[in-house]
């Protein structure tokens, strides 16, 4: 057990809908600030933003005190990523690591493009359907260079360390040997999701190729790094909250008891009063039309 639990506020597929993340004791914190980077030796936290084959685009609201989990919105709609041919929502667990930055005022050597301003991404590839909100433990295997309209999005390709095969998998080769096309269908579904919405279809550093473990964990260090100058007031975050219960060095830090306020001034929990759409499917159709 990770130690962690979530709570949501409103009901899911709403503008007002919120995923909190709380410690082991009950306490909220923030899933960038406050989830440590590192689970174990080698082995990384991933805070589960969208589980595998859904739509709704979920992300961690940079910008929001305590930056909760919510629904990404475009031009006051809510989005959700359309069913691809022929897959169905997300073809993993997606969600991304804590405590990493990808800045927007560092031009990245490999892409030439500057980060995205987000943590960065990660798609976990096992065979359990995660939870969004959930708190995994995953083992890095390789990574993708995206740019996405003209900024770096580093895609991580991890696995669960509790999935029944995870010692199956060491590197971005295992995934090539064990996955036959998952890799391909990963870069097919990045490039392409966009297009359906009138975008163009996203690009690739090194001509499209997954780089390997070693990599990618250099990579994954470098947005700590970035991280940590943004938490202690180093970087101008320019808008991100960095309102945190944890990080020490801090300016940002904050007790306990101002994170509760934080929450309660929301919604209240989302219990039996929340009514979910059981077909999913239909109720994509729905808001897509």
């Amino acid at each position: 057990m990770s130690g962690f639990s979530s709570e949501e506020r409103a009901a899911p597929f709403t503008l007002e809908y919120r995923v909190f993340l709380k410690n082991e004791k009950g306490q909220y914190i923030s899933p960038f600030h406050d989830v440590p980077i590192y689970a174990d030796k080698d082995v990384f936290h991933m805070v589960v933003e969208v589980p595998r084959w859904s739509n709704a685009k979920m992300e961690i609201a940079t910008k929001d005190p305590l930056n909760p989990i919510k629904q990404d919105v475009k031009k006051g709609k809510l989005r959700y990523v359309a069913n691809l041919f022929p897959y169905k929502g997300y073809i993993w667990n997606y969600g991304a690591i804590p405590q990493t930055w990808e800045d927007p005022g560092h031009n990245d050597k490999h892409t030439g493009c500057c980060g995205d301003n987000d943590p960065i991404d990660v798609c976990e590839i096992g065979s359990k359907v995660c939870a969004r909100g959930e708190i995994i433990r995953v083992k890095v295997l390789g990574i993708l260079a995206m740019i996405d309209e003209g900024e770096t999005d580093w895609k991580v390709i991890a696995i669960n360390v509790d999935d029944p095969d995870a010692a199956n998998y060491n590197d971005i080769n295992d995934v090539k040997r064990l996955k036959p096309g998952y890799l391909e269908a990963t870069v097919d579904w990045f490039r392409r999701y966009k297009v359906p919405d009138g975008k163009p279809e996203n690009q690739f550093a090194f001509n499209a190729e997954f780089k390997d473990k070693d990599f990618a964990i250099d990579i994954i260090k470098s947005t700590h790094d970035y991280w940590r100058a943004l938490v202690t007031k180093k970087i101008d975050g320019k808008g991100i909250s960095c309102m945190n219960t944890t990080v020490s060095e801090s300016p940002f830090k904050c007790d306990p008891d101002a994170a509760k306020a934080i929450v309660d001034a929301l919604p209240p929990p989302c219990e039996s009063a929340c009514t979910v759409p059981t077909d999913v499917d239909k109720w994509f159709h729905h808001q897509k039309n």
